[in-house]
């Protein structure tokens, strides 16, 4: 199957992608040239449902649908799979209008709990591009939307021709035309995107679209995309060859930044035409259908789910989609496809809400957010500590476009920690440090003004601007731990402060020798100003970098997992210490202390083995059950530090550890014993895993 694809694919539409487009005059909306195109484009579709050519056909389709979340303010970091289904069916269309679809095999995993039931629509695939009037889950997603090539549809629309492709098939060349769509009356439930139309039939070859607001049903619903793919089949029928759809959307409860992400995708081949199908199988019942327990459970698949599943779909947005939505907002005023604004509490993380630190004690916070439309958002935040008895807060004004840019002016106090790599959630953090004085924070006072700029999606990369004034100083331990004492506070520095800071992040995974790679780095300059008696040495500025990466690849039925962390500071010899380069603790250096390493160069890397190994099972009643199986990651980690200050006692050099994690329950908890192998000791840690960090 996977070659006969390959193969259709290559000939019909990845010829698209990578066509040369032939230059046309750019046309206005509405003009000869376009409405001529829309008759014709609707007139062949409605031969199409009563051609005597194409009597029936079935086809045989292979899909994933996949659950994934994703959370943290701005969504910074890629969605996590929480499910996976992949589904087999077989395929069945009879002129002029009948469809059945038959799941033959099913298979889910679990890669963390949940309940998530899907419409039985999102089970199979779309056939003739979509009836007259359109719906989404079952009508409770998208409901009456009127097709644009449909009669009494023709009306609701503007077109406009941008573009002329060729694809080069076998055995001719089809030239397409891309004609854009947007609604007359955005305020109405409509369509917005782009369709793909054979210039000398009207057939239609692509659909690429999403819906204005008023047409989601659900408002939690952030948007739909849709993108429908044909191939030419026995060189006359225009059938469907591939098809994504990708629904997102975002939680209020307390406006917490947390967004669910379905995204299905298939592929269809196999495809035999006019083989007298009975129009007695398709009577009764629903379209999509589902083969007795017995059968599904001898379907042959290859593999594990997850290490089939494509990388992209893993990726914080399918290029496709994306394309879909940035074309909408190009297309239609970005009010069309916001969501309602209003005024809610809010938090960008469960520690804004309640936390223990050495510095803080017990500290208790809350925040409120106000949409107040034309993507103006204000916010506050604010937080308490019962031990040192100090208010830190954050108010902010921004303003946020259609296209993923947002400028914000934004003031604030708090306790920021020096960490590049963050050794432990926050929600066990707290526990640790009140329990038992194990405190994995490093924090500083930092008042700030300033002004940040996200400037969207560039190459892949999301790029973001901040410039501050910052007035910094050092804290003291208020708190006492049940049992224990607490590590002293670094030795921060008093100072005033200028500086610029520039964040760049790949959203989708590179593959990079084999590996799927995502990164972030971090250029930070500025001026500095001590408010102490001492003096700056020489020139007070300074630049200071950063970059981590993580990688993955599966490998002889594991997973090989890497992971690194480099950073410098170029500044004069009496630089504060808040901007060296800390490095120790669970994740940068098992087997040492928290920040036992302090240097101006620093860097850490991981390489990690992932097996899976028996274990026992779990029932967690309606969110499914704990795999019989937890995995095992034997790793080895490495730190090199340099240009070390006073108060950093462990010299220069590499610092190796080995060790062996266990991950169980889903994979949400982990175990990790390790040894550092020079001047090291024996660690221990116990935590959730890293991807639900962000929220805890």
């Amino acid at each position: 199957m996977s070659r006969v694809l390959a193969v259709l694919r290559a000939a019909c539409w990845a010829a698209l992608i990578c066509a040369i487009a032939q230059p046309v005059r750019a046309q206005a909306w509405n003009d000869a040239r376009a409405r001529e195109l829309v008759e014709r484009a609707t007139e062949r579709r409605a031969q199409q449902l009563a051609d005597t050519a194409l009597r029936d056909y079935r086809a045989t389709a292979h899909g994933y649908l996949t659950f994934l979340a994703q959370v943290g303010e701005g969504f910074p970091d890629p969605p996590k799979v929480v499910r996976s289904d992949e589904l087999a069916l077989e395929v069945y269309w009879l002129a002029p209008n009948l469809s059945k679809q038959r799941i033959v095999g099913r298979r889910d995993t679990l890669a963390l709990p949940t309940n998530i039931a899907y419409h039985q629509d999102h089970l199979g695939i779309v056939q003739n591009n979509f009836p007259n009037i359109i719906r989404i889950g079952e009508g409770d997603e998208v409901r009456d939307v009127p097709h644009p090539l449909s009669a009494a549809g023709n009306a609701d629309y503007d077109f406009a021709i941008r573009d002329s492709l060729s694809i080069q098939l076998p055995d001719r060349r089809v030239e397409v035309y891309e004609l854009r769509v947007r609604p007359k009356d955005p305020e109405q439930p409509r369509l917005v995107g782009a369709l793909y139309v054979d210039r000398s039939t009207g057939d239609v070859v692509r659909m690429a679209f999403t819906f204005t607001r008023p047409a989601y049903l659900d408002k939690e619903l952030e948007d739909i995309s849709i993108v429908l793919e044909n191939a030419l089949v026995q060189g006359r029928f225009w059938l469907p060859l591939h098809q994504e759809v990708e629904i997102r959307r975002t939680g209020k409860w307390l406006d917490f930044p947390a967004r669910g992400i379905i995204r299905g995708r298939w592929e269809i081949s196999d495809y035999a035409t006019n083989t007298g199908i009975s129009p007695a199988f398709f009577a009764g019942g629903p379209e999509i259908v589902s083969a007795p327990a017995r059968e599904l459970a001898r379907h042959e698949w290859h593999g594990r789910i997850l290490d089939s599943l494509p990388s992209d779909v893993r990726a914080a947005s399918d290029e496709d989609v994306r394309k879909v939505q940035e074309e909408a907002r190009a297309l239609v005023q970005q009010q069309a496809l916001a969501r309602a604004e209003g005024a809610s509490l809010s938090a960008r993380k469960a520690y804004d809400f309640v936390r223990v630190n050495r510095v803080e004690g017990l500290a208790l916070g809350a925040g409120a957010s106000v949409r107040a439309g034309g993507g103006i958002v204000a916010s506050a935040r604010a937080r308490y500590g019962f031990s040192d008895h100090e208010v830190k807060w954050r108010l902010g004004v921004a303003l946020h476009r259609g296209d993923g840019t947002s400028l914000e002016l934004f003031g604030m106090r708090d306790y920021r920690d020096v960490g590049d790599v963050v050794e432990r959630s926050t929600a066990v953090n707290s526990f640790a440090a009140q329990e038992f004085g194990s405190d994995a924070t490093d924090p500083y006072d930092v008042g700030t003004v300033g002004a940040a700029a996200e400037l969207g999606v560039h190459g892949g990369l999301r790029w973001r601007l901040e410039g501050a004034w910052e007035r910094q100083e050092p804290l003291s331990i208020h708190a006492s731990p049940a049992w224990g004492s607490y590590e002293r506070t670094i030795p921060a520095r008093p100072l005033h402060e200028e500086r610029l800071t520039l964040n760049v992040a790949r959203e989708a995974p590179v593959v990079l020798a084999g590996i799927e790679t995502r990164f972030a780095a971090q250029l930070r300059a500025g001026l500095t100003q001590a408010l102490d008696d001492g003096e700056l040495a020489g020139n007070p500025h300074f630049a200071r970098a950063m970059l981590t990466a993580h990688g993955e690849h599966a490998l002889g039925g594991g997973r090989l997992v890497l992971e690194s962390t480099v950073a410098g500071l170029l500044a004069p010899p009496s630089a504060a210490p808040q901007e060296l380069v800390y490095l120790g603790g669970p994740v940068s250096g098992p087997g040492y202390d928290y920040h036992e390493f302090a240097g101006r160069v620093g860097g850490t890397g991981r390489i990690e083995w992932r097996m899976h190994v028996p274990f026992f099972g779990l029932s967690l009643g309606p969110y499914g059950h704990a795999p019989a199986s937890a995995t095992l990651a034997p790793f080895a980690t490495l730190i090199y530090t340099a240009d070390a200050p006073g108060f950093s006692p462990p010299p220069a050099g590499f610092y190796p550890a080995v060790g062996v994690g266990a991950l169980v329950f889903f994979d949400i908890v982990r175990l990790d014993v390790a040894r550092g192998l020079r001047r090291g000791r024996w660690t221990f840690s116990l935590d959730v895993t890293r991807d639900l960090w962000p929220i805890l």
